[in-house]
C-alpha cells in the first residue's frame, strides 16, 4: 500500500474512533457506583496515614541533621 492510501486509512480510522458515541447503559453504570466496595484509594489513604506517622517520628528524630 501506498503511503498517500496509508495516510488516508489512517485519518479515516482516526475520524470514525473520533466521532464515534457507543450508547451508555446510565443504569448498569448506576448500579456499579452503588454495589462497589471501598475503594483501593480509601486504602492507600488509611494505609499512608499509618506510613506518615512512622515517617514522623523518624523526623522528629533526625531533625538535628537538617
Amino acid at each position: 500500500m501506498g503511503r498517500g492510501r496509508q495516510k488516508a486509512k489512517a485519518t479515516r480510522q482516526a475520524r470514525e474512533m473520533k466521532y464515534f458515541s457507543p450508547q451508555t447503559d446510565y443504569s448498569a453504570l448506576q448500579r456499579e457506583l452503588r454495589s462497589s466496595k471501598p475503594s483501593s484509594r480509601a486504602m492507600d489513604h488509611e494505609e499512608r496515614s499509618e506510613d506518615e506517622d512512622d515517617y514522623s517520628t523518624y523526623a522528629e528524630k533526625y531533625s538535628d541533621y537538617d
